[in-house]
């Protein structure tokens, strides 16, 4: 029996057919004319939106909420309930630096973060001794969107360049402000990638600016006081196949230019002592061999996978010459141990590892080489590292939190191993983690691979089958879902819902292997493992398949739209987020932000009739089917750079076209936003209460 009733007709989009043909294969999509010529313009400016396009994107909204309109009451519910675990006044630990500590804090019923910043020893509690530097809420105050990218303090502390994007576009502009006076200097920069590394002088700062295809093609020095037409360019990146980022070393020695795509990398470096000489390449770009770097005082350490070192190693170079012929292995490849990343400091050495699928700090005595670990005993669990903001020190900060253990914040002596409790988060509403489980289990794939799935639940929930579970996978780029606290998956928990988190293949859960086995030509192994984890979910009784309700956003969106078409009977509802659903399409767009650096990720369609099939064989939207698909909500944002609003919005047309059930498809689209939806804390919250009660609703549970 339907849980939506009494809908209004949905929308009908014009067909307008556009015939391709490539390698010999046409063809036909009556949808592509909703990816609108004028898409650069529109990100800066959205009011030059194609009318037709607005009208129809307005009647999916209309649509949309008339589907959903049973659901307001129980929005606000969940609204509140997440809100009331959030501690609307939290501040955070300030990081010590120089004769400061610097730190962000909220206030009650501010969506934007303040950054402040106190006397190095002075007590963070006192808030009577912060100085504000920047408050997000004042620079948001009548804007319809706006992201901060954050400040960052010059190395004598007396300027700081924050950034800000108020489109969603991903177009920052940069500012310069006096920390000391909180004014802003004359200095407008345009079009960056939202971040700046200092010179030591704090006079000037190296930024990336996007191109008109919204790439970060060129580096420039910017010298505070001249207009941006002034600025010279350090660095310009030809090919667009690659991202750039810019950034500097702790000791203020170099300046970092790190260029890459997913699977090869390169660095260029300048040193700081003479800001006008042109940067000298490390190491040359090889294809498939990916290296970062940190500084060591006389030496850079190097995190590479060069040599077959799949799960990679550390290598040690001298800072005078930093080639790869200097290269010296100093922690060795050890398969089945991937080091994810690593940093030094001026008498140890640190790196993140994941071992059987868990995060582990490890610690190595520069002097000694004796290593130790930081690890934990819960079976599921999430670590982050965040070191410390001075190269001279024997503490580092890190995080740790499970999936029903609220964040906790430690300083960590490496010297005396001391571990110092700073800050536990708080759930004002309440939690207590005796009443929930969490639990790591493992689906066996099509191929006989373990694919691990990470639940939480209460501990009264029956599990016979009858309870509703919401399964969210990603499996792309490498990227881990770490099985940390989520105080928002609480409010399904708390309703008999299982939450299960599905750590498939193209994602680095159980090695670089793992991640290597879900991309290219192996993609359909990620939809395939997510299918599996469905199946072990409903054989061991947590769910059944007419209770799981599927989530996945961006290219986990991509995923939604796989599993939507190979197995629809498997799923009671899918919601997939800025879903990057029109692959084909795209990857043959090369004018699109992401699609050149894309390429070793899905596949060159262009180039490649092989490589064009493995793609066409899979892509959500060319394989939309003659079926009975079940409740799909697709999340879009108007100005996404990275999942453009016409993919999610083709792929629901498409969808409504061909379904031959009566489930509604519901597509809403956020006229003021980007890939990342809304920008406030609370905000935020709206969606995701949104999505939920959409899951509720599903599972015929409200």
């Amino acid at each position: 029996m339907s849980v939506f009733n009494n809908l209004p007709a949905a929308p009908s989009a014009a067909k307008k057919p556009v015939t391709d043909t490539r390698h010999g294969i046409t063809r036909t999509d009556d949808y592509a004319w909703m990816r609108a010529d004028n898409w650069q313009a529109m990100f800066k400016d959205p009011s030059l939106l194609d009318a037709e396009l607005r009208k129809h994107l307005e009647a999916e909204n209309a649509y949309m909420e008339a589907a959903m309109a049973d659901t307001k009451d129980l929005q606000k519910v969940l609204f509140a309930e997440m809100k009331a675990r959030i501690k609307e006044d939290d501040s955070s630990i300030p990081m010590k630096d120089g004769p400061f500590a610097y730190g962000t804090a909220f206030v009650t019923g501010g969506e934007q973060p303040r950054y402040f910043r106190i006397p190095r020893d002075a007590d963070h509690k006192d808030e009577s001794g912060r100085k504000l530097l920047l408050d997000g809420d004042k620079e948001a105050a009548g804007k319809d969107y706006f992201r901060l990218a954050g400040i960052d303090h010059s190395s004598d502390h007396a300027f700081g360049i924050w950034g800000y994007d108020d489109k969603g576009s991903e177009y920052f502009t940069l500012r310069v402000r006096n920390l000391e006076t909180g004014e802003d200097l004359p200095d407008v920069i345009e079009n960056t990638g939202g971040g700046g590394a200092w010179a030591p002088d704090g006079k000037s700062f190296f930024y990336t600016l996007q191109d008109e295809n919204h790439r970060p093609s060129k580096v420039f020095h910017h010298i505070i006081g001249q207009p941006q037409s002034a600025d010279r360019l350090v660095y310009e990146e030809e090919d667009p196949g690659f991202f750039m980022g810019v950034g500097g070393s702790l000791l203020d020695d170099y300046i970092y230019i790190d260029i890459h795509d997913h699977e090869t990398s390169e660095y260029y470096l300048l040193s700081t002592k003479d800001l006008t000489a042109a940067p000298k390449l490390v190491a040359k770009r090889e294809e498939g061999i990916e290296y970062s770097m940190t500084e060591g005082g006389d030496v850079f350490y190097i995190l590479t996978n060069d040599g077959g070192a799949k799960d990679f190693k550390i290598m040690e170079a001298p800072v005078e010459a930093p080639g790869k012929e200097n290269w010296k292995e100093i922690v060795p490849h050890e398969p089945g141990r991937l080091i994810l990343s690593h940093m030094a400091f001026a008498r140890h050495l640190l790196w993140l590892e994941r071992r059987d699928g868990l995060p582990v700090i490890m610690i190595r005595d520069r002097k000694s080489g004796e290593e130790h670990s930081i690890a934990f005993a819960e079976e599921a669990y999430s670590l982050g590292l965040q070191g410390a903001a001075e190269y001279d020190t024997d503490v580092v900060r890190f995080s740790y939190s499970s999936m029903t253990t609220p964040s906790q914040l430690f300083d960590y002596n490496m010297v005396t191993r001391e571990r110092v409790l700073l800050k536990t988060q708080e759930v004002p509403s309440g939690h207590n983690p005796d009443d929930y489980v969490t639990r790591r289990v493992f689906a066996e794939a099509h191929d006989g691979e373990k694919v691990p799935v990470t639940l939480l639940y209460r501990k009264d929930t029956k599990l016979d089958g009858s309870a509703p579970c919401l399964l969210y996978g990603y499996g792309a780029y490498g990227i881990t879902i770490p099985a940390g606290f989520n105080t928002n998956c609480l409010s399904l928990a708390d309703r008999g819902f299982v939450y299960a988190i599905a750590h498939i293949r193209g994602g680095k859960d159980k090695g670089f292997s793992w991640y290597e086995d879900g991309k290219m030509e192996k993609k359909v192994n990620t939809f395939k493992d997510f299918i599996s984890a469905a199946d072990h979910l409903v054989k061991e009784g947590f769910t059944s398949y007419e209770n799981i309700i599927a989530e996945g956003g961006s290219a986990g969106g991509m995923l939604m739209g796989a599993v939507a078409n190979m197995a629809p009977e498997k799923f009671a509802g899918i919601i997939a987020a800025v879903p990057f659903v029109d692959v084909l399409n795209t990857m043959l767009d090369d004018t699109l932000p992401l699609t050149p650096p894309e390429w070793p990720e899905w596949g060159n369609p262009i180039e490649s009739e092989e490589e064009y099939r493995w793609i066409a064989a899979y892509s959500p939207y060319d394989n939309v089917g003659e079926k009975p698909y079940p409740p799909i909500l697709a999340l879009s944002g108007l100005t996404d750079p990275r999942v453009t609003y016409w993919e999610p919005t083709k792929w629901v047309a498409k969808l409504r076209e061909k379904a031959t059930g009566e489930a509604p498809i519901l597509l809403k689209t956020n006229m003021a936003a980007g890939h990342g939806g809304k920008s406030g804390r609370f905000q935020r919250l709206e969606e995701i209460a949104f999505e939920y009660a959409f899951a509720i609703k599903v599972a015929g549970k409200m």
